[in-house]
């Protein structure tokens, strides 16, 4: 699934660029090198925990293509589950069988505070361009992996947390701007959207990159 998600994004990159009559020869894995690193700090706001910083490590692989940008990253984020999230994870709970059967009702508060976090390994493609006023502007998406880990004092060693934990495959749009104030030091800020089977998350980050070359 993984694999059939980089070829859609890359096919979709490479395609953008047919109005400047470039051919599909001209994309290459080979032009791919080590260009830079870059740090980044940012906010999300995720639909089931409170709004919380992110922060992401950022590496630059140069283009693949004219125009078409290659940017692995890794990225991280920590909060607490909101109320109606806490809510309603009670009540799933008190409807199980063996719950059920005992005749009481597990109440949010009987849960303390749940947190959750997301570390994710992803794969972005910027398709790229210069403007007048000397900054670069990208669009692009990619895929991603994300360790999702749920952690509580009441829930530790419990099966909520095995609920909470998970390994799973999710996709991200994004779009910013980028300049260059000095030579080899990029600032840039972008707007991203992320999808997961069962959350999502729109964010905004800001950041550094120290490029080589």
């Amino acid at each position: 699934m993984i694999r059939r998600l980089i070829l859609v994004v890359l096919v979709l990159l490479a395609s953008a660029t047919t109005a400047r009559a470039q051919t599909l020869a001209d994309y290459d894995y080979e032009h791919l090198s080590f260009q830079g690193l870059s740090f980044d700090v940012g906010y999300v706001w995720p639909n089931k925990v409170e709004p919380t910083e992110r922060y992401g490590l950022r590496f630059d692989l140069g283009f693949l293509g004219p125009g078409v940008r290659i940017t692995p990253s890794i990225t991280y984020w920590d909060s607490k589950l909101k109320a109606t999230e806490l809510h309603r994870l009670a009540t799933r709970l008190s409807r199980l069988p063996a719950i059920r059967s005992q005749g009481f009702a597990i109440r949010a508060s009987d849960l303390g505070v749940i947190r959750w976090s997301d570390l994710s390994i992803n794969l972005d493609g910027h398709f790229a361009w210069d403007t007048d006023l000397g900054v670069m502007t990208y669009l692009g998406g990619g895929v991603g992996i994300h360790k999702l880990n749920g952690r509580g004092d009441l829930i530790d060693g419990t099966f909520i947390e095995d609920l909470l934990d998970a390994v799973t495959a999710g996709l991200t749009a994004n779009g910013g701007l980028e300049f260059e104030p000095i030579d080899r030091l990029r600032i840039y800020g972008e707007a991203s959207y992320t999808v997961l089977s069962y959350l999502r998350y729109p964010a905004l980050k800001f950041g550094a990159a120290f490029m080589l070359r």
